[in-house]
């Protein structure tokens, strides 16, 4: 299917070509194009050496792709060439616009590349494109096991498609590997180690389109960030605070079967070639406070560096990630403030980087929250590249009208978007004091509020009807109290007896059994006469009207189950004396038992609905 797919994207890419009018004033004396695929993101390297044919200047030079490349494209640059084997140092690019050409075909996509002076009849000009792709290498198969290799598939044109003729062209293809599976192969290609080469070509016609298909295999892990939330947080007093929010999923070709944690232990770089193990996040020199966790916590398996050039951080997911698995977690770090906070023209601004620090990272949404100072005022942004832009508030603490947050999103966003940008804004020195002073008065008030509490009277009269209904109701409550010790005292004896009873089963001592009953009755008929003149008052009070019945109730309950009690007391001691045997005494006292526990629940049921009142 991915086959027939592919033939049918070529053929009508090839149908709407030939019909595509050529613009003959400038023509593309060489052409060399460099393509790595040494990551899971494509970088096309463009050198185009252009000469001006016609009689006219010419201010422009168009860039095509295909519909199936632009979908893709995720950074498009145009700079000077500075000449094979130096480093570019001078930072200049040219602009670089999305343009609707007329009369061209749909299915491709035009560029603008505005050159830095208009081309007179006969002059040529040298620079260098970089096009970017984001998911254009394709997992094929699809799926594979945990023990299987990865395998990508990558499109493209043997030559140089451009609306302008092309007099030579060479083509190089950079892979991660030397094992490659297949290639197309058409004149003048070989193959070199993990290099295949095409070209070079002669002569070639405006919109020239010779399809090929590499297949080959990359264990490069596939990290994509649905979406990266960056909160950066200024302080005017000294710090600003970067908390970064991932959404991270491995791209690559999904996982299928069952996942052995021995096995990958065992041989992690074949058992799991194509995992994701750890990332490096390379963060600013100073950055300090570094933290990483995820949604259970604090996350330790990370390592961290640190220099005077650089701070790298390492870390290391809850799991190896296969394809299609997925994770959440936030790195955050403090960085100081003096580093990227300037003035200028009466304006302060932040020039901080806006992309992932995290290496070779594709973001499908990447979202930057620049959070200002209460009170700033005068907002705009500066940036290289086209953002969408929108406001909002966030409130934090000691704050009255919140702070003013520049939210910035860009989709598609690649390590080539890991640049400056810069948010400018107005703030009174002044409005620094506000928190502070609004901090020290609102402890001075809370002192002098102290201070009248302690020496102002606010008690209630002790001769008002509400005060002396507050002391009968503490009067009632204390009764109540004190009946509740008495019956748990009460239950605290009968607890006692019960224990003579299992004591006289293992011993056989009567007399001991008895001694503990005569003490148990000593001691209840105490506890009795305190309860009397607590239950006349009771009576005797309209604040404990609606409470007495219960504790009636309960008092009744109590002295039905201490007569049950001794009851089943006398029994079992008269058995042991007539030498009854065990089943015998089970059988005498077995409806007083059942009786005894139901009485028992009752009595705890009130008692827990006294201490709720």
């Amino acid at each position: 299917m991915r086959e027939m797919g592919l033939r049918l994207d070529v053929f009508l890419l090839a149908l709407t070509i030939l019909w595509a009018p050529a613009l003959s004033d400038l023509v593309l004396s060489k052409v060399d194009r460099r393509i790595d695929l040494t990551s899971q993101i494509a970088r096309i390297t463009s050198t185009l050496k252009v000469e001006n044919a016609g009689s006219g200047s010419v201010s422009e030079v168009l860039l095509a792709f295909p519909e199936s490349q632009a979908k893709h494209l995720a950074h498009l640059t145009a700079t000077p060439n500075e000449g094979k084997g130096k480093v570019k140092g001078s930072g200049i690019s040219y602009p670089v616009q999305l343009v609707h050409a007329k009369d061209m075909p749909p299915s491709l996509t035009f560029y603008s590349v505005s050159l830095p002076k208009g081309l007179g009849e006969g002059d040529s000009f040298t620079f260098d494109v970089l096009a970017v792709f984001t998911h254009a290498l394709k997992p094929f198969p699809e799926k594979i096991t945990q023990a299987d290799i990865q395998l990508l598939v990558f499109q493209d044109s043997a030559h140089y498609l451009s609306p302008y003729a092309v007099k030579v062209q060479t083509l190089s293809v950079k892979l991660p590997d030397a094992r490659i599976e297949s290639y197309t192969r058409i004149e003048n290609t070989k193959n070199i180690g993990s290099e295949i080469k095409y070209g070079p070509y002669e002569n070639l016609p405006p919109y020239s389109y010779s399809p090929i298909v590499v297949h080959f295999e990359s264990n490069q892990p596939f990290a994509v960030a649905e979406e990266l939330v960056r909160e950066i947080e200024i302080s005017h007093w000294g710090n600003i605070q970067v908390t970064e929010h991932y959404k991270l999923v491995h791209g690559g070709a999904q996982s299928k079967g069952e996942f052995s944690r021995l096995d990958y232990q065992a041989r992690p770089h074949v058992r799991g070639a194509s995992a994701i193990r750890r990332l490096v996040a390379k963060l600013p020199p100073r950055a300090h406070s570094v933290y990483y966790r995820d949604e259970i916590g604090n996350v330790s398996t990370s390592n961290l560096w640190s220099d005077f050039k650089k701070t790298e951080l390492e870390i290391e997911p809850r799991y190896p990630m296969f394809g299609g698995w997925r994770t959440a977690f936030t790195i955050g770090y403090g960085l100081p403030l003096h580093e990227f906070l300037f003035e200028s023209d009466g304006k302060r601004f932040i020039n901080i980087s806006f992309g992932c620090p995290i290496n070779e990272v594709v973001i499908d949404t990447l979202i930057v929250k620049v959070v200002l100072p209460e009170g700033s005022r005068d907002i705009s942004v500066s940036a290289p590249f086209p953002l969408k832009q929108w406001q909002e508030k966030k409130f934090s603490h000691l704050d009255l009208v919140g702070r003013p947050v520049v939210a910035l999103e860009k989709t598609n966003a690649v390590p080539e978007h890991n640049q400056k940008f810069q948010v400018y804004y107005k703030f009174n020195s002044l409005a620094m004091l506000w928190e502070p002073l609004m901090l020290i008065f609102g402890i001075f008030f809370l002192f002098v509020t102290g201070i009248v509490y302690m020496h102002v009277d606010m008690s209630i009269s002790k001769s008002s009807a509400s005060y002396l209904a507050k002391l009968q109701w503490d009067e009632v409550r204390a009764a109540i109290q004190q009946i509740r010790n008495i019956i748990t005292r009460c239950l605290v004896i009968h607890d006692k007896v019960e224990a003579s009873l299992r004591d006289l089963s293992r011993t056989g001592d009567i007399q001991a059994c008895k001694a503990a009953r005569k003490a148990a009755d000593g001691l209840l008929k105490e506890l009795s006469k305190e309860m009397k003149p607590l239950l006349a008052f009771l009576q005797s009070s309209q604040q404990a009207a609606h409470l007495l019945p219960k504790v009636e109730e309960l008092v009744v309950k109590v002295k039905d189950l201490e007569e049950r009690l001794m009851v089943k007391h006398s029994t079992i001691v008269d058995c042991y004396e007539k030498k009854y045997g065990g089943r015998e005494i089970e059988n005498r006292v077995a409806s007083q038992v059942q009786k005894i526990t139901a009485l028992r629940q009752e009595v705890d049921d009130l008692l827990e609905f006294i201490d709720e009142i």
